[in-house]
């Protein structure tokens, strides 16, 4: 079979249904990833597609992201947690190649395709980030009963305590300064406001925000994204000095409560550092690990795309966390847009 890959011009339904079809399919698929991406951050973006003749075949969304500090990377998809080819394996193959021939002729320090199962590719890959899934029962009511006892008490604590947890598109911009504050304090710089808004405009009820409030304060927040399949908590945030009532375990269950209603079968806790205290936190639940799988290409041994962690930057984080609020959130949206 001959396969051809080229820039797919076809409809952003066409798109979708492929992805939704497709074994390994996630959100981060959505045609409308693409906008979202050139409206918030102006980064150049591809929608390769694999065909044989005329027969969609295969998917891939890739992105551009390069500034003179951080470098020049290729990656499908940057500020999420998949994004990899779909389709036949042949097609996997032609769109990884046709990846690495654009990052070879663009001089990238790393093309990273990221994806959520094994593929028939020529490339390494890194297992640096897994991410935590609970198997959701039925009703609302089965959901509580497969909770552990004693996690079932730290929902209780914040509850017997007034917090109240609000799901809605209202959400996004409470959520927002929760996160941005959080983010500040563990010495990162924050998405924008408005690559959350930008979110709730492209994607509608596809991505929901909620937040727990506190005195009529919210004091922890969360985006995710929901599909037949599953929902996954990508962003959450607490703020620190009210730590003590939790808010962030009963923000986790009024989202497992609102999939289980939905009918969507799984919880996926987002992407996580193995080991790490928030891996620690989302195994709790009684979930379980599954591996990703990135796979990668660098001409010159590069592992990792950019963070402000890596050791380079290490003055960084400690000089971030000093800042005023209002400071960081004019400049980390500069900043994190080529963090991909």
């Amino acid at each position: 079979m001959t396969l051809s890959v080229r820039e797919y011009a076809g409809s952003a339904d066409a798109w979708n249904a492929f992805a939704a079809a497709s074994a390994g399919g996630t959100f981060c698929h959505w045609h409308g990833w693409r906008g979202v991406i050139e409206r918030a951050f102006g980064h150049e973006c591809h929608s390769l597609a694999a065909y044989d003749g005329e027969t969609l075949a295969g998917i891939l969304p890739l992105v551009r992201v390069k500034s003179l500090v951080f470098g020049h990377y290729l990656v499908s998809m940057p500020f999420l947690n998949y994004g990899g080819p779909l389709g036949t394996p042949a097609a996997a193959r032609a769109l990884a190649g046709h990846a690495v021939e654009l990052a070879r002729a663009g001089r990238v320090k790393l093309l990273e395709l990221r994806s959520t199962a094994p593929l028939e590719v020529d490339l390494a890959a890194s297992h640096r980030k897994l991410t935590v899934v609970l198997d959701l029962p039925g009703t609302p009511e089965a959901l509580w009963k497969q909770l552990s006892h004693g996690m079932r008490n730290k929902i209780r604590k914040p509850q017997k305590e007034g917090v109240e947890v609000r799901i809605g598109p209202a959400e996004a911009e409470p959520f927002w300064e929760i996160f941005a504050e959080h983010m500040r304090d563990l010495g990162t710089p924050t998405l924008p406001l408005r690559w959350f808004t930008v979110l709730r405009e492209a994607f509608g009820d596809g991505v929901w925000f909620a937040c727990a409030y506190h005195g009529g304060r919210p004091i922890a927040g969360g985006c995710g994204f929901v599909t037949p399949r599953e929902f996954e908590l990508t962003w959450s945030s607490a703020l620190n000095r009210h730590r003590d009532l939790r808010a962030n375990v009963l923000l986790h269950y009024a989202f497992m409560e609102a999939a289980v209603r939905r009918g969507v079968g799984r919880f996926n806790f987002g992407r996580s550092t193995p080991g790490s205290g928030t891996h620690e936190f989302k195994l709790q639940w009684g979930s379980r690990d599954e591996p990703l799988w990135w796979y990668q290409w660098a001409p010159r041994g590069e592992a990792a795309t950019p963070s402000p962690h890596d050791s380079a930057y290490a003055w960084g984080p400690r000089i971030w966390k000093t800042l005023p609020l209002g400071l960081t959130n004019r400049l980390g949206p500069r900043i994190v847009k080529y963090l991909p």
